[in-house]
């Protein structure tokens, strides 16, 4: 088994320098390597197992807490690296139409309004596709407001929702509280587990309490992740889906405080240097003519996004402000909600990766495969499989397996049915439909199936494991799943790499 901690490329061969040194001082162990190869007992050393901790995001990765993990057979070892995106508040203390012309059923169409010429500015507060502007006090949840309002503004204005913050900070698979913050990717996997989004009603925010056995009220089936500094893939994104969650450095404690970054006279925002992400804010519009000489300094050029914040109506223009496109930090993490469906769309959920995507499971190819095995409690139709796809270009095969044994084997595993093949422009996470649903019995025992190929991937299977950061509670008891360099050879990775496969199935 070898497992890659992201500690950037400098690590990398600092790691691969203290293996040499080893060798020729001729240690017997050499404590915290990266990169060390074990064989399973059902793979060959050609196709050992390789685990990485990502910083999520399509292309340059930007994510937020993350850790790496090392180990080699005789001796374990973990490290950790933590890279705050957007995940304190900065004092520390049915596919859902959305009134828009360009949209077209079916989220992964990424492509369809690309020939049409942007417009020079747009305000989605006056198409009435902007969300309430809500406060999220001293607490560190900005992740979460930006997160529902970026959802808001996809249902909007077809439909009003008021969706609770508190339920999706109190998240209890998670453990930084409301004053450890978050980031995206715990929003997305409390959203995609149909844990969330419940309303304000149910849980309203700030009384330090979250009610269980809350049901959501909606279903959010499928996110993309732009890649980090697209700007006209933002705005493309703002004029066909609605609010873009994104995230950027602010140095501001709160909405009555000053920097030197920020006019509050035009409630523009520029920082120029490059800085890490510390807070979540929700793009909404943009302008190409805004002026530059509207900023603090330091700004060459004209335009700049509308953006929502969560400090209340006090801040900004009644809650929004202006970041210049020449901002270092803003675009790099940006998420798309872009299907949202009615609870009665897809009514089974199987899963085994309540904390969704933590790191990365691979060959060292660009392919690899990944099975999850389920039961069903009653008679039911099998109808999607859902899956991240780590970075662009993805490429898929969906398969179905029925009545797979109690013991299974490579043998059982190859009598799969295909069901679904495609390609996936951005990164994100998608639930993919099958052409014709599957029929099963109750008590069967069934696996869906994913081939991934990713560009210049050697990880692209999205895993959940115990990264050692004390962000998630992990359970690998739930799950029962399998990978493999060729579809031939598998092995049980809750055993042999402590993780769950982030797969999901759908039925009816």
């Amino acid at each position: 088994m070898e497992k890659l901690s992201k500690w950037k490329k400098f690590l990398c061969i600092v790691g691969l320098l203290v293996m040499i040194a080893g060798i020729l001082c001729g240690c017997s162990k050499i404590g915290r390597m990266i990169g060390l190869t074990g064989i399973t007992e059902n793979a060959s050393a050609e196709s050992s197992i390789i685990l990485e901790e990502e910083d999520l995001p399509a292309d340059a990765s930007q994510g937020g807490s993350q850790a790496g993990r090392e180990s080699r057979s005789e001796e374990p070892a973990a490290t950790m690296e933590t890279t705050e995106k957007a995940t304190t508040k900065v004092d520390e203390t049915d596919q859902t139409a959305s009134g828009n012309p360009l949209e077209k059923s079916g989220g992964t169409d990424n492509e369809s309004n690309l020939g049409i010429p942007l417009p020079s500015h747009y305000d989605g507060r006056s198409e009435g596709r902007a969300a309430r502007v809500r406060d999220q006090g001293e607490l560190g949840t900005c992740w979460a407001f930006a997160s529902l309002s970026a959802i808001e503004s996809r249902l909007l204005p077809e439909e009003i929702w008021d969706f609770s913050e508190d339920h999706m900070s109190h998240d209890p698979n998670f453990l930084l509280g409301q004053t450890g913050g978050g980031e995206y990717t715990m929003a997305m996997a409390y959203l995609l587990s149909w844990r969330g989004p419940v309303t304000e009603e149910e849980d309203p925010y700030g009384d330090d309490f979250s009610p269980e056995d809350l049901t959501a009220a909606k279903h959010v089936q499928e996110i993309q992740i732009l890649p980090d500094g697209d700007l006209e893939a933002i705005k493309r994104a703002v004029l066909q889906w609605g609010g873009v969650e994104s995230s950027l450095y602010i140095d501001l404690k709160n909405a009555s405080d000053a920097s030197d970054f920020y006019n509050p006279e035009t409630a523009a925002y520029c920082v120029p240097a490059e800085s890490i992400p510390n807070h979540d804010i929700t793009i909404v519009g943009w302008d190409d003519d805004f002026s530059r000489e509207a900023f603090a300094g330091g700004v060459t050029s004209d335009g700049a996004f509308l953006c929502e914040n969560s400090w209340g109506t006090e801040f900004g223009e009644d809650g929004f402000f202006y970041v210049s496109y020449e901002d270092r930090t803003i675009g790099l993490n940006n998420i798309v909600y872009t299907v949202i469906e009615s609870t009665d769309h897809y009514t089974d959920l199987y899963q085994s990766d309540q904390c969704g995507w933590v790191g990365q499971l691979g060959y060292g190819a660009e392919t690899a495969w990944a099975a999850n095995v389920y039961q069903t409690e009653k008679e039911t139709e099998i109808a999607a499989a859902g899956f991240y796809a780590i970075d662009r270009d993805t490429e898929y095969e969906v398969y179905v397996v029925q009545q797979v044994p109690d013991k299974v084997d490579g043998e059982s595993l190859q009598k799969r049915e295909k069901v679904a093949d495609g390609r996936l422009t951005y990164a994100g996470y998608y639930t993919i439909p099958f052409a014709e649903t599957i029929d099963l019995n109750a008590g069967e025992r069934f696996a869906v199936m994913i081939c991934l190929t990713t560009p210049g991937a050697v990880h692209p299977i999205a895993i959940e494991y115990d990264a050692g950061d004390g962000k998630c509670r992990i359970d690998l008891t739930d799950g029962e799943g399998y990978a493999s360099p060729d579809g031939v050879s598998w092995e049980r990775v809750e055993e042999s790499q402590k993780c769950n496969l982030c797969l999901k199935a759908y039925g009816k």
